[in-house]
């Protein structure tokens, strides 16, 4: 499930948005220059990667074609992922990337935490959630302690994610996933 919960960037103790509604997370995230969509969501528990992105074919392409995205991949974490605490350390760090980060949930959920002006938008996102992180937006994501997603990831880059961190604390300040 979707949930948008908006903090002012001086700290959790106050809600000044929270909307589990995609079409109201949708309008508060386009305000700052943020893609959320919803996709259909197909059941593919236990499929390969390819067949998740055969499933998915048509909307894949679409967005390659408009965002002018060069490759695609998928990324399944799982409780039992011998690598899930370094993997979930390594992104809890506010970045920010030179490229989009794409990311459209097939199952499971994570939360992306996007640092913007003032404020912080905390976007849990679930099966059938799409977001785009355009270049240069501060954000970090949580995967959880025992993280279980499967998800498509778009890129510019060839080489894939590389993180540019910022040295901020302000991820330490902020409800973690569960």
């Amino acid at each position: 499930m979707s949930q948008l919960v908006i903090y002012p960037e001086s700290g959790p103790e106050t809600v000044l948005f929270t909307s589990d509604d995609s079409q109201a997370i949708a309008q508060q995230l386009v305000e700052v220059g943020i893609t959320f969509r919803r996709w259909p969501e197909r059941d593919l528990a236990g499929h390969a990667a390819a067949q998740v992105l055969h499933a998915y074919a048509s909307e894949v392409d679409a967005l390659m074609t408009e965002g002018g995205y060069q490759s695609v991949d998928v990324v399944a974490m799982w409780p039992d992922h011998p690598e899930r605490e370094a993997l979930r350390n390594k992104f809890l760090s506010e970045h920010t990337h030179q490229e989009d980060e794409v990311r459209f949930f097939v199952q499971g959920a994570g939360l992306f935490v996007l640092h913007i002006d003032d404020k912080v938008y905390a976007l849990t996102c679930g099966a059938g959630d799409l977001i785009n992180v355009p270049a240069g937006t501060k954000h970090w994501f949580d995967m959880g302690p025992l993280p279980e997603f499967v998800a498509i990831r778009l890129f510019t880059n060839p080489e894939g994610w590389v993180a540019q961190f910022t040295g901020e604390e302000i991820a330490k300040h902020f409800p973690k996933y569960a």
